[in-house]
Parts: C-alpha cells; structure tokens; sequence
C-alpha cells in the first residue's frame, strides 16, 4: 500500500492541515481507518478535485510512521497527472504530461533557490 502527505501547511481555524492521499482509493480508506480518520472526511471529486483527506499535523507525523511517504508541494499534481497518462483521451493525456513537465520545471526552481 503506498500513501502520501505532502509538506504543504494550510491554515484551518486554530489547526494546520496538509493532504494524504494514495495510489487507490481502497488503500487511502484503509490508511485513514487505521489514523481513526472518519470517512466523512474524505474528499473527492465533484467538491475537491482529486481524492484526498484533509489532515492535522499530528496526524500527518502517525501516518509517516505508518508508512506514508512524504511529499513536496507538488506531490499531488504529480500523482493526479501520473493517473491522467492513462486516460482515454489523448488531449487528457498530453495535459498530464505537460503537469508533469512542470511539476519537474519547479522542483529544479526551487532546488536552485535553495542553492543561492
């Protein structure tokens, strides 16, 4: 089973939230099951635009000891675009690959900004 988090840090109300999210939806239920998340928490398209749970930083910290590997900022438009080279539609798929092309575009960026 293979889970993320990424390192994002999203204000809501008193507490700071980042993502997880997995390879199937199946294995990001079970992970939440095992964090004690509620499935009411679960966020999917049409509301959100991929399949996620919003969660706590304390929560992010147990499910990186479970086992989820943690991502940069752009973990989730990568692994969105990742399932979208798959897709039927050849303009879907050529969008999918122009994320990811960007996605690699500022992860050189902001590897350099560190560097100066």
């Amino acid at each position: 089973m293979t889970v993320y988090v990424d390192d994002v840090r999203h204000r809501f109300g008193r507490m700071v939230m980042c993502h997880m999210w997995a390879d199937t939806t199946e294995e990001l239920h079970a992970a939440a099951q095992g964090l004690g998340l509620r499935r009411s928490w679960f966020q999917a398209p049409p509301k959100a635009s991929w399949e996620h749970y919003d969660i706590s930083l304390s929560v992010k910290a147990q499910a990186i000891a479970n086992g989820a590997i943690l991502t940069d900022k752009y973990g989730p438009v990568e692994h969105t675009s990742r399932l979208r080279l798959e897709h039927e539609n050849e303009v879907v798929r050529l969008r999918a690959r122009e994320m990811l092309d960007r996605v690699a575009i500022c992860r050189a960026q902001a590897k350099q900004d560190r560097l100066l």
